[in-house]
This record gives C-alpha cells, sequence and structure tokens, in this order.
C-alpha cells in the first residue's frame, strides 16, 4: 500500500489493529435480545440494546459481552468531540497526571470510542488476576488508561518536549502531522499500522494465492448484458437467435 494511502486512512487506524472487517466488528457490537423470523406472516421487529458500554476490551471479546447484559444498565458519559485523531500506536506522550505525572512514554494501546490510550508502563496500577478459593492469585500490573484531551500531551522527538500536533498538507499534497510549536513534521509511527497478522505491511511477503499488488489495480472483470446460459454460450462461441422471455 502506498504512503499517500496510508495517510488516506489514518483515521481507521487505531481501530484496525486486529484486521477485522467492518461488517463484523458491527455485527458483534450490536446486542440483538429478540428478532421476529424472517417470514411474511411476521412483521420485522427487533429489540435490541441501544446504548452501548464501551472499555477497553474489543467488541467481539467477552469482557464487552459481560459489561452489555440485559441486566447491566448503560452508564451514560460525556465525551468532548475529537475533529480529528492525532493519537497512534508508537507516539511518544507526557503523562499530566498521577504519580507518574512529567514522564515520557509510548502509546500501546487505544480506545477511540472513549477517548482512551494506554501509556506502556505508565499510571499502572496492581490487581489479582485469575484468584480462586485454593489459589491466592497473581499480581499482575496493568496500564490504565489515560483521557487524550487533559491526561496526556504529545511529544516533539526532535527535543523530547511536550508539543501539540495540528495536521497540515505539504508540498506534495499529503496530510501530515506537524507540531505546533517547532514546526517540524511527525510522521505516524510504523507501530500503527501493524495488525494480528504482520508487524509492518512493506515487510509482508506476498503468498502464492494472494492477489499480486501489481495486479491490484489491473481490472479484472468487465461487467457484460446477458444471462449465465448467454455468458456460456458467448465463451463457447454457441450461437443463438432465439431471446429468452422478459421475466418480472
Amino acid at each position: 500500500m502506498r504512503l499517500t494511502a496510508l495517510l488516506q486512512c489514518a483515521s481507521k487506524v487505531p481501530k484496525n489493529y486486529h484486521n477485522m472487517p467492518e461488517r463484523y466488528v458491527r455485527r458483534v457490537t450490536r446486542k440483538i435480545y429478540y428478532q421476529t423470523p424472517n417470514a411474511i406472516n411476521y412483521q420485522k421487529r427487533t429489540i435490541e440494546r441501544k446504548n452501548i458500554n464501551f472499555g477497553l476490551a474489543r467488541p467481539w471479546e467477552v469482557e464487552h459481552n459481560d459489561m452489555n447484559t440485559p441486566d447491566i444498565p448503560y452508564n451514560k458519559i460525556y465525551l468532548e468531540p475529537i475533529k480529528e485523531w492525532n493519537y497512534y500506536r508508537g507516539d511518544w506522550v507526557m503523562v499530566l497526571k498521577g504519580e507518574d505525572k512529567g514522564k515520557i512514554g509510548i502509546v500501546n494501546y487505544i480506545v477511540q470510542e472513549r477517548n482512551w490510550i494506554l501509556v506502556k508502563g505508565l499510571n499502572t496500577k496492581h490487581i489479582f488476576k485469575n484468584k480462586t478459593r485454593d489459589f491466592p492469585g497473581m499480581l499482575v500490573q496493568e496500564e490504565q488508561p489515560l483521557l487524550i484531551n487533559r491526561d496526556v500531551k504529545h511529544v516533539d522527538p526532535s527535543d523530547m518536549k511536550p508539543t501539540k500536533l495540528i495536521w497540515r498538507y505539504n508540498e506534495k499534497g499529503e496530510k501530515v502531522r506537524v507540531s505546533e510549536r517547532t514546526g517540524r513534521i511527525i510522521p505516524i509511527p510504523t507501530e500503527a499500522w501493524e495488525t494480528m497478522d504482520f508487524k509492518n505491511p512493506n515487510i509482508y511477503k506476498e503468498q502464492p494465492k494472494d492477489t499480486l499488488a501489481k495486479d491490484v489495480e489491473k481490472i479484472t472483470f468487465e461487467p457484460k448484458h446477458g444471462t449465465f446460459e448467454q455468458d456460456i454460450m458467448r465463451s463457447m462461441d454457441i450461437e443463438e437467435d432465439r431471446v429468452p422471455r422478459q421475466k418480472y
């Protein structure tokens, strides 16, 4: 994929780490309690959860389903709208609250629905996991979410000082991030393009069953007017003068 194409789809990068199709994400996010059968004697009715609780879990994970069971109410949360998303995996940020205030870390997890990011090794909390009656559990250190509006700030890699990033266009017409304080271009980190299938699209090796990159832009299908039978007869040089009757 070319750099210009990557910049055009930059807004989708925070959600596409698991490389899941959008139709699958929409299907698992919907919580349908009852749906009438697909028959002519039924009026189409669907009872579903209108408001979804979002946390650190992805929509296809068990923790997300546990947060949206019928007996758990919807917690209304007010978020400041983000016009242009500026945070990506691999960005250097400075923490502005808590015990790690003033420390610099790398973004390693993003929840765009809540304006949350997790910084590697900072703003952590110790919790016990897998605790049972016979096992005391394991003490695990986990990063806690930080709100991008007031809890963190970008860091300019040139001098490692906090700055605000804004989107601008360069001489080639590409949309890039620019430091408002120094005016330097801060590219999107390579970690932002990583998915569960491959680390980086540039180092991915094409497999025998993959569509080659040089063939992606080629037109492999030409639409033709005719039925399936007519297409077969045309490919086999079979002439037929009769015209099929129209069906309505």
